[in-house]
């Protein structure tokens, strides 16, 4: 085998295909909302941890779980990347009529780029956090909220910081 690229040969590089059953994939006997997405802070050093919280709030008439997704994207890359890529998950259990706010680390490794070595490059990035993929097409309606940050400094490889 001479080409190890992965365009065409997973969910993460297809073009505008969706995949059949995509992660997160399933119904649920209540509904979700999101809403007060926070990421801190909004411009980080290439080296540093990105902290995010969002509140999850279960607007239906029973208890429910839900499986919470945070979805990197690169907004420009010296290499190509995946369409998104995931970094962090997280079940959970929310009383009918009750919110919980959630926290989540994005380390800068999640952020490192493969490029003869994993590196670090500043630049745009676009966090979505929801319940399913970001753009994903749902009988049962799910929200995905996102937020924009921006890594600043000099490209460096990973580790390096």
């Amino acid at each position: 085998m001479e080409n190890y690229t992965m365009e065409g040969r997973t969910y993460r590089y297809y073009g505008r295909e969706a995949p059949l059953y995509p992660f997160g994939y399933g119904l649920s006997y209540t509904t979700f909302q999101y809403r007060d997405l926070v990421l801190s802070p909004p411009a980080l050093p290439v080296c540093a941890n990105l902290s995010v919280s969002v509140v999850l709030e279960n607007t239906g008439q029973r208890d429910g779980e839900e499986v919470v997704q945070l979805y990197l994207r690169w907004e420009q890359s010296s290499v190509p990347v995946p369409r998104w890529q995931l970094v962090a998950f997280r079940r959970v259990a929310v009383l009918a009529g009750r919110e919980t706010k959630l926290s989540f680390q994005v380390v800068a490794e999640q952020r490192a780029i493969w490029a003869q070595d994993w590196h670090l490059e500043p630049g745009t990035f676009t966090l979505f956090v929801g319940g399913q993929q970001p753009g994903q097409q749902m009988r049962v309606p799910s929200e995905v909220l996102s937020a924009r940050f921006t890594v600043t400094g000099a490209a460096r490889p990973l580790r390096g910081c």
